[in-house]
């Protein structure tokens, strides 16, 4: 779930003193935050957690290695479903006991099943990270640091973070008033020099479940000839940094993936050329929400424009009504 800078004989040195005193308290919240992703991704750990969002609350356990310089990872719900992910390097299987499915798939090796604020120089201007207090939380010393937006395209988040450890014991994420969107808050966690390989096994029974292969997602850049699609005006700070073709699983065929990011907040892009009446028509839009993410989708030159993330619904609509294409010739005004 996110980096902040802050800045006159005996008066000199004395401003010269406050300035450095500033200097380094501010470099010290983001340092924090630098501290606990690293953490996360190089400890070994496992832990109980609670899941809040949209009313909803969700038990979990997660479990995390790194053994000779693989990651894996054991998630698995601990209320109702019974879903269990489970992750070892590059390949993430989900065992899904309410669809009697298992489901193989690859993700990126630094994509981790539990995602939290990662800093970056270019979020400077865009968030306000700062340390709250010092506190107890769950009998251990934490340092409260908050990352707050300053407008309304992205979110904010408060960590808590184990002063010894450097592990998030309670994260929210939050909206431009600073109202709770999502919360997870450990009940239990525990580091670990070894763990075995056993705690890497499914618990459920996976007899009679159907077993799919979700091919892997292939991509490259844009094949020659086609249009570039591209954003003309994006909120303040975002900039595209992936703009390359890739397949789907349900799409006809290559689609256009863009990426725009903040440093911090991303957002999804995918064009596909318009296929029968799955897709608004033109000048109709399609908006939803799941949790904390965002979709909006809308038509642009015969194709369907899709922008998702977790960011607000203004800011996946702001960047999905900036997508042009590059290449394809205005149409043809109609004659009377």
């Amino acid at each position: 779930m996110p980096r902040a800078v802050r800045s006159n004989e005996r008066l000199a040195l004395l401003a010269l003193g406050c300035l450095a005193c500033g200097a380094a308290w501010a470099e010290e919240p983001a340092r924090w935050l630098e501290r606990m992703n690293e953490a996360l991704a190089q400890r070994n750990y496992s832990g109980t957690f609670s899941h809040w969002q949209d009313g909803q609350v969700e038990m979990l356990r997660i479990i995390h290695r790194v053994q000779d310089g693989v990651v894996s990872e054991h998630l698995a719900s601990l209320d109702g479903s019974g879903r269990e992910f489970i992750r070892t390097g590059s390949e993430l299987t989900c065992y899904l006991p309410d669809k009697r499915t298992v489901v193989v798939e690859q993700r990126p090796l630094q994509e981790p099943l539990m995602v939290f604020p990662a800093v970056s120089e270019q979020t400077a201007s865009f968030y306000d990270i700062r340390e709250v207090q010092r506190t107890r939380f769950n009998r251990r010393d934490t340092h409260l640091i908050s990352v707050s937006p300053k407008d309304e395209f992205r979110y904010g988040y408060r960590l808590w973070i184990d002063d010894k450890t450097a592990m998030p014991l309670k994260t929210q994420l939050c909206d431009a008033r600073g109202r709770v969107i999502e919360q997870i808050v450990f009940s239990d966690l525990t580091l670990s020099s070894h763990i075995a390989d056993a705690a890497f096994r499914p618990e459920v029974s996976t007899e009679g479940f159907q077993w799919v292969r979700a091919p892997a997602p292939l991509r490259g850049p844009p094949p020659p000839g086609s249009p570039g699609w591209t954003a003309t005006r994006l909120p303040p700070g975002f900039r595209m940094t992936v703009r390359a073709a890739q397949t789907l699983p349900g799409s006809a065929g290559p689609v256009d993936h863009l990426v725009f990011t903040d440093g911090l907040a991303s957002v999804s892009v995918f064009v596909e050329i318009q296929q029968g009446t799955a897709a608004p028509p033109p000048g109709v839009a399609e908006t939803a929400m799941v949790g904390s993410s965002s979709a909006f989708s809308t038509v642009v030159d015969g194709h369907k424009v899709t922008a998702v993330g977790e960011v607000p619904p203004a800011t996946v609509q702001a960047i999905a009504t900036q997508v042009k294409a590059e290449g394809i010739p205005a149409p043809a005004p109609r004659s009377h």
